[in-house]
């Protein structure tokens, strides 16, 4: 009871819903290690697709900002790029992941793979917080955020949704799952298009174009052959097509990056013995935009192409993993695992050039059984990690004690690493910072600790967890704008350690009646070396609030929430350092069920109540029309846009 009072939020469930009557099958080695490591100690949280569905998330990103010690920004609202701060991190220090298929973008860490990743396909999301570099890699220094679609079951269901908004938006999506023998599938589908709001805080009269739109196709398939009762076939694809607005605030005219997405997985598992159990997988990612920009002249004139339509930038990433767990004994367990990836990419708007990457990685890892000890679970490993750029052996150790089944204790700790992008070795556009080959990988030593538990009462269910953090980073890459060799800057190695740590506080309800409660507060402390202040970008406090109520006997339920955070600065040259925090933003949604089986439901949602002004997103800079006209390049400061207050109502049908 403690492990599951740990690991998941409460949510409220209806017996007699459709959704929540689902079995599903099986899971292989692969899918269960998230929930696995959190037996050891690892801290887990997870999203699950009900609450998804009650925040009317449209994407990833909207999807996740219940999640404690995770700030979490769209920066232009859906389908857009995010600003990232998981336990103190940055944006490049969380790996995230689509069925174990790794997304990020090798060409610029700091460019999330969020703006073509809808939230409709999702069965649930699982965020590891802290450092989990073992069995991830490069870029899990902070944690991994792996999302897991639509799974298989044996009876055939599956459901078709509908919503608009008050920016003119539009949603539809569906699936549908079954099995037919020894065949299971999944089919999905979604599209998603808004003509967006005004991303901007100031936009100048020379930008025409100025609503950052988006229009978003995906459409995937996942099919199950069973070999045997105990071997399975796995195969996985996903397609997206997506035109997504790339504005700015000044001389806009057309820019835009138009999307082509693949991922495609094929994994073999075994999962029948507990001696023995493995996984083998392939995977494929396809990532290419054809990029335009087309600017106002200052003064009038002809526009001027920039970029011509279909300029290129993306990246190819396959790669394969296999993972053995062996129990050839009482009281011990291994998991010994070897993966590879081979990365290329190119950038030829912001320019980088050409680029390969092959990286090796071998993986040991060493945990107790409940033979030796039912309260006590102990795991240790190695991996050992060879680029091009890179020769890294990391360490990982962890353990989880429950000192009953309402108290418990556990930690993680090890070093993970950072690996440098393209841009960050290779960029060579002389508008920008000039890549430096001979960067070294980041490596931090992390410590994640928490204590936690659960009170049960006549009245429901109450748990609490506490969680310290702390993450020293050596060779952390940063900007260099001293070195007169490069005027527009450089990248360097950080020569000393940046220390990030900080604490997270949780607190979750289930009361009778179907009303259900969660708080957590956030509090980091991440600075460099030498420095007294904050590091741009990242939050020194955040919190969240929120509140649910769905009766299992009554045909309704309603929700809200309240975002704050704290002081979050970013600092330009001639400029100074500027606070961009500071806000609070309140959410709401109520639902109901027309009829007895729950197979239709209606929902409004009402995304920043208040319709609260705030910046989603760092001050920048950008030269003002009078600056042109009058020779001065007189530059002037702006921020990007929360979502303003948005309107979305919306239908389903489970059948």
């Amino acid at each position: 009871m403690a492990l599951i009072a740990s690991c998941c939020w409460f949510t409220p469930l209806h017996a007699e819903d459709a959704e929540d009557s689902i079995i599903v099958t099986g899971k292989s080695l692969e899918e269960t290690l998230p929930q696995e490591l959190s037996r050891y100690g690892h801290d887990i949280v997870t999203v699950d697709a009900r609450q998804i569905k009650d925040s009317a998330a449209l994407d990833v990103a909207r999807a996740l900002e219940s999640v404690p010690g995770l700030y979490i920004r769209s920066q232009s609202g859906p389908f857009s790029y995010v600003d990232v701060a998981l336990q103190g991190s940055r944006t490049q220090d969380v790996l995230w992941t689509w069925d174990g298929i790794r997304l990020n973008n090798r060409l610029y860490g700091t460019t999330s793979p969020n703006d073509t990743l809808p939230a409709s396909m999702i069965e649930r999301v699982e965020i590891l917080r802290g450092g989990e570099g073992l069995f991830y890699g490069t870029q899990a220094a902070a944690g991994v955020i792996n999302v897991v679609t639509r799974e298989f079951t044996e009876d055939f269901n599956g459901q078709i949704n509908g919503s608009v908004d008050s920016f003119a938006g539009t949603s539809v999506d569906g699936y549908a799952r079954g099995s037919i023998d020894r065949h299971k599938f999944v089919v999905y589908a979604a599209h998603n298009r808004s003509e967006g709001y005004r991303p901007y805080s100031r936009i100048e009269p020379s930008a025409t174009d100025r609503k950052r739109g988006y229009d978003v196709w995906s459409a995937g398939l996942k099919y199950q052959f069973e070999l045997t009762d105990d071997l399975k076939l796995n195969a996985f694809w996903q397609h997206t097509e997506a035109n997504l607005d790339n504005l700015t605030p000044i001389r806009v005219n057309k820019s835009r990056n138009d999307r082509n997405e693949e991922i495609a997985s094929l994994r073999l598992d075994y999962t029948g013995s507990d001696t023995v159990q493995f996984f083998l997988k392939g995977y494929f990612h396809d990532w290419k935009t054809a990029y335009v920009n087309i600017r106002n002249p200052i003064p009038a004139g002809p526009p001027i192409i920039l970029y011509p339509p279909g300029t290129f930038w993306g990246y190819q990433d396959y790669g394969g993993s296999a993972v053995v767990k062996l129990r050839p004994h009482r009281g011990l367990e291994y998991l010994v695992g070897y993966d590879y990836q081979s990365f290329k990419g190119r950038d030829d708007v912001l320019l980088i050039a050409p680029t390969k990457e092959r990286v090796h990685a071998g993986i040991l890892q060493v945990r107790t059984t409940d033979d030796l000890s039912r309260k006590t679970r102990l795991a240790a490993g190695l991996r050992y990690n060879k680029a091009k750029q890179a020769e890294k052996t990391i360490w990982n150790v962890s353990g989880r004690y429950d000192f009953s089944d309402a108290f418990f204790a556990e930690a993680n700790g090890g070093t993970s690493f950072v690996l440098p992008d393209a841009s960050q070795l290779y960029g060579n556009d002389p508008c920008c910072e000039i890549g430096n080959p001979n960067l070294k990988a980041e490596e931090s030593l992390n410590l994640n600790a928490s204590v936690g538990g659960n009170i049960a009462s006549d009245s429901g269910l109450f748990q609490w967890k506490a969680t310290y953090f702390n993450r020293r980073i050596t060779n952390l890459i940063d900007y260099d704008y001293d070195n007169p060799s490069f005027p527009n800057g450089t990248y360097i190695n950080v020569p000393n350690k940046v220390r990030a740590r900080g604490a997270t506080l949780e607190l979750n309800a289930a009361l009778d009646g179907g009303l259900t409660a969660n708080a957590s507060y956030t509090w980091s402390r991440v600075r460099n070396p030498g420095s007294s202040v904050q590091r741009d970008r990242n939050p020194k406090q955040y919190a969240r609030v929120g509140i649910g109520y769905a009766p299992a006997d009554k045909p309704f339920g309603a929700n809200i929430a309240v975002i704050w955070a704290g002081d979050i600065y970013s600092t330009l040259p001639g400029f100074g350092r500027r606070n961009y925090g500071n806000y609070a933003v309140v959410d709401a949604g109520l639902h109901f069920y027309p009829d007895a089986g729950r197979k239709h439901r209606f929902g409004i949602n009402v995304e920043n109540l208040f319709n609260k002004e705030y910046a989603s997103g760092g001050y920048r800079r950008a030269v003002s029309d009078a600056g042109v006209l009058d020779g001065t390049n007189s530059p002037f400061l702006y921020y990007l846009r929360g979502v303003p207050r948005t309107l979305r109502v919306s239908y389903g049908i489970s059948f």
